[in-house]
């Protein structure tokens, strides 16, 4: 099973949820039931569930087992993600949160419109985007949801109380061989071996964009191994102009979902350097663009700027 990184490895913006952590509940303030000891799925109530802020905790406990959507609305949920979710067959469940009605939830999330869609894996909030979406875009987002709670160890599925638990199971299509053998290797912990078997996949298919993103998250996996927050932030203090140090506290901004400010820091040093670090900062930033997803409006600010400075 593979740890987060220290603030949390993330396709899209972390929010802090520390205020909302009290004892599991599920919906209605039931306990939320934990992962069956033999990996069969996890009972749950319905794959869609109201929630609120009382019963919120729960979920972030469900979302240990099963990658846990949330869906705020004010007051008419969006059907489309619930029949979207629900085609996963138990891969994920959506909580549908009427924000007008939950201010802390509300606040926790920064919910600035609705329908607003984040995502808990493992106890850790993603914001995704703002607004409906096509049913291929969301699907596309849910899949690289997939490919991160697989790489957080959060491979469970959830099935409703009284239904054949069996038929609730869904089967897995099986991953192209790199791929498989790139996840194998981020279960074990061995980044090395998993950047590897993603430049082979690229290298055998350029277009192959899941094995692109992965590449540039596992990559930001294995910088961060071994460091705490305190020593980047202290070393990157300490030498304001240092590209490395910059760039590792970037990397610790992306990883606990604070784009913005990663973006902000490196497009600031930018103006500064020789031309070798602006390539290797430019790098690093395109590599920021796969992980948080072209279609996010940071990254599309952020590329704006970048372009801007270039030319």
């Amino acid at each position: 099973m593979t740890n987060l990184p220290p603030a949390g490895a993330q396709l899209r913006g972390a929010v802090d949820l520390s205020s909302l952590v009290r004892p599991p509940a599920g919906p209605g303030g039931a306990p939320m039931a934990s992962r069956p000891a033999d990996g069969s799925p996890v009972v749950v109530p319905s794959l869609v569930l109201a929630s609120d802020d009382q019963a919120f905790p729960g979920l972030l406990e469900l979302s240990n087992t099963v990658p846990v959507i949330v869906e705020f609305h004010a007051g008419q949920p969006w059907q489309g993600i619930a029949d979207v979710v629900r085609s996963y067959a138990g891969r994920f469940v959506l909580a549908s949160v009427d924000a007008t009605r939950n201010p802390q939830l509300q606040q926790a999330f920064t919910v600035s419109a609705v329908p607003t869609v984040a995502a808990v894996i493992a106890g850790r909030p993603l914001a995704l985007f703002e607004g409906e979406v096509a049913d291929d875009q969301l699907r596309q987002v849910l899949d690289q949801l997939l490919t991160l709670a697989a790489q957080n160890g959060v491979t469970g599925t959830a099935a409703v109380d009284g239904e054949d638990h069996d038929a609730a199971e869904p089967v897995d299509e099986p991953l192209p061989p790199l791929h498989q053998e790139a996840y194998d290797a981020i279960e074990r912990a061995d980044y090395p071996a998993a950047i590897a078997a993603y430049e082979t996949a690229i290298a055998q298919d350029p277009r192959d964009h899941l094995a692109v993103a992965g590449l540039a998250q596992v990559s930001l996996l294995h910088r961060l191994t071994g460091k705490t927050a305190a020593e980047i932030r202290s070393a990157a203090g300490e030498a304001p102009q240092d590209v490395d140090a910059q760039l590792a506290v970037a990397d610790l901004d992306v990883s606990g979902g604070h784009l913005e400010d990663a973006f902000s820091r490196l497009l600031d040093l930018f103006v500064s350097l020789d031309q070798e670090s602006k390539d290797r900062v430019r790098a690093r930033m395109l590599d920021y663009f796969e992980i948080a997803g072209a279609e996010d409006p940071r990254v599309i600010a952020a590329r704006r700027q970048l372009t801007n400075l270039l030319y």
